[in-house]
Parts: C-alpha cells; sequence; structure tokens
C-alpha cells in the first residue's frame, strides 16, 4: 500500500486515486473563480458542498439503502430486509478499504462507534425505546446487525470532514475532560431508565466546556471558522433528518409511531447533540486537536500551483 496514503500532508486526491483525474481541472476552475469576489463566493461555497458530501459518503450510501430496500426489496425474498442491509454495509466498508477510501486507522476507530452503538441498541430496544419490526437473522438480541453501520457512519464522517478540511482548534478544552463529559453522557442514555435524566445538567455542562471552542476549517487557500457547539448543532440535525428517514422507511419504530408514522419528536434533537459529544472524543483519542497554523494553506496553494504549472492551458 502506498505509505502517502497515511501521510497527512497528502491531498484527497493522493488518498483516493479516483479523484486525481479530477485535480487538474479543479485547479483551473479556482483560478478562474480566484479573478472576481463573486465567482470566488461562489466556488468555495460548492467546493465545502463537494467536500461535505465526500466526507458523508458511508452515511449517504446507508441512508439510501434504507429509502431503497424499505421501497423496492421484496419481501417474500429468502433473504430478509434488515440482513441484505447487514451485508450490503459489510460489502461497501470492505469496498471503501480496498478502494483505498478509508485507512486501517480510521476503520479501527469506526469499529468503535459500531461497537458503542451496538450496546446501546441492545439496551434500548431491551427496555422498549424503540423496535426493528422485521425479521432477522444476523442480530444480537431483538438489534439487527446493520444498526451499528448507522452509528459507524457517524464516525466515518467525522473522520472523514477531519482529513478533508484540515481541521484546527482554538481554546479547546483538555480531552481528559472531553472524555469524563462523554462518559457521562454514555452513562446517561443507560442510567435515566432507572435513576434521575441528567440531560439538563449534561447540556449546561457541554455548553460550558466548549462555550468558547472554535472550530477552523479549511475549504480552500484559507481559514473558515465557526463556534464548536454550532458545528455539532449542524450535525445533529442532519443526523435527526435521517433518523426521521429511518423511521419512515419503518427500519425502526418508536412506540407513537406503530399505528401511524410521524416525525420523531424534536427532543431526539437533543439526544443526538449530546451523542455527538460522545462521539467527538472517540475521534479526538485518535485526531489530537491542533491550534490552526499556515501548513494546510501552504500545502494547498503549492499543490494547486504544481498543478498548474505541470499541465498547463488556457482557462476561459
Amino acid at each position: 500500500m502506498d505509505p502517502g496514503f497515511f501521510d497527512p500532508r497528502a491531498s484527497a486526491a493522493a488518498q483516493w486515486a479516483p479523484l486525481a483525474r479530477f485535480a487538474i481541472a479543479e485547479a483551473r476552475l479556482a483560478r478562474w473563480a480566484s479573478q472576481r469576489p463573486l465567482r470566488r463566493l461562489t466556488y468555495e461555497f460548492l467546493r465545502f458542498g463537494v467536500k461535505q458530501a465526500w466526507a458523508c459518503l458511508f452515511g449517504f450510501l446507508m441512508v439510501g439503502l434504507l429509502i431503497a430496500t424499505h421501497f423496492f426489496y421484496p419481501r417474500e425474498f429468502f433473504l430478509a430486509r434488515y440482513d441484505f442491509l447487514f451485508l450490503a454495509a459489510l460489502a461497501i466498508q470492505a469496498l471503501l478499504l480496498a478502494t483505498r477510501f478509508e485507512s486501517l486507522q480510521e476503520a479501527k476507530v469506526i469499529l468503535l462507534f459500531h461497537l458503542v452503538g451496538t450496546a446501546m441498541e441492545v439496551f434500548k430496544t431491551a427496555v422498549g425505546s424503540w423496535i426493528y419490526p422485521d425479521p432477522t437473522f444476523f442480530r444480537i438480541g431483538g438489534v439487527p446487525l446493520f444498526t451499528g453501520f448507522m452509528y459507524a457512519a457517524i464516525g466515518s464522517y467525522m473522520m472523514r470532514a477531519w482529513v478533508v478540511f484540515d481541521f484546527r482548534f482554538i481554546r479547546h478544552p483538555p480531552i481528559w475532560m472531553v472524555a469524563a463529559l462523554a462518559v457521562a453522557i454514555y452513562a446517561n442514555f443507560f442510567l435515566h431508565h432507572y435513576l434521575w435524566d441528567l440531560r439538563i445538567a449534561l447540556f449546561a455542562a457541554t455548553a460550558a466546556l466548549f462555550a468558547r471552542t472554535w472550530i477552523f476549517y479549511r475549504v480552500h487557500h484559507s481559514w473558515r471558522s465557526m463556534p464548536l457547539l454550532l458545528a455539532a448543532l449542524l450535525a445533529a440535525s442532519f443526523i435527526f433528518l435521517a433518523e426521521n428517514v429511518g423511521t419512515f422507511t419503518r427500519t425502526w419504530l418508536y412506540p407513537s409511531q406503530l399505528a401511524v408514522w410521524s416525525p420523531v419528536g424534536a427532543a431526539k434533537l437533543g439526544s443526538w447533540f449530546l451523542l455527538q459529544i460522545v462521539s467527538y472524543a472517540l475521534v479526538i483519542a485518535v485526531k489530537r486537536p491542533r491550534a490552526p497554523d499556515a501548513e494546510p494553506l501552504e500545502l494547498s496553494r503549492e499543490r494547486h500551483r504544481r498543478r498548474l504549472a505541470d499541465h498547463s492551458a488556457p482557462v476561459s
């Protein structure tokens, strides 16, 4: 395997060969866009969207499978829908590794997401928080094994986004504090069924811990930034939307949805926000937070100059 795949200085095109043929055309487009402020703003907005879609690939494929199997999968087929989803998720994960979209280091973290999510699923279905209504062979208790991949999709997104956006941070709290908060949040998902629900206190603790933390991300040749809490809320909102897709396709159901489907309650957005903190704690155990510096910007500009110099062509 190409050692450059593990080099944080390498571009996305170097890490995943199928992108390489698009890199030159993109560099020419960027040069053309830089000539006018409105062009540059539009280009950077579109580039941000493309990078987000790239980071979301695994999650996008999983949600797509939920929709496709709900509408088109034959119910009488010998392989149950949940089992097909499990085998399809395994195949996607294997393909991403084989094509070097994910590194083995990233896959290990994603596996940890899988285990943490499955453990929660087993408990939550046992206490009746939600159910999986269809039959399945590949399961633990009442939990189909494909569900772990839904949590793994969150880990995949975080790991990918960290790479493609070159995340940096200012005023980041100590990692041990984030880890302690994550443990408390995860424990509350279980213990609130028997003791007090400490969710409000956990929201307050999260706000206090990250109130001054800003995340810096590189869309192209400069840093952009936003409060980390806002970034977590935006990510939780998209997961909340995906959960509504999951219940609409009857992949899993809450008790209130057994007779007639209705949108998932807004309170679940708060749950996903807190789970984002747990997910973030798992990721920073590998991707240590760093302060903004000039290195990623200089590397980006150098790659851009090199591509244009090696493949010079007129720009319309």
